[in-house]
């Protein structure tokens, strides 16, 4: 599978910041996919402090597609 800073890597990050968890989807990763899309389509919708915890989950799946290695 890819190494981190891959273009598969960077091509998964992209997808996550467009839509939460497409880029671990993209990795083949469902069970993380639809916990960061659903957390984070959760935070957003919320109310004012809400949102911030949405826009942390939604970094967090970013970073993560970036820098995921299969083992």
């Amino acid at each position: 599978m890819a190494q981190q800073g891959s273009a598969g890597n960077v091509i998964a990050a992209i997808c996550s910041f467009f839509i939460p968890g497409l880029g671990q989807l993209f990795q083949g990763r469902l069970l993380r996919a639809i916990i960061f899309f659903v957390l984070a389509i959760a935070f957003w919708s919320g109310s004012v402090v809400i949102p911030f915890l949405g826009l942390i989950i939604h970094v967090w799946a970013i970073v993560d597609a970036a820098v995921y290695r299969s083992r």
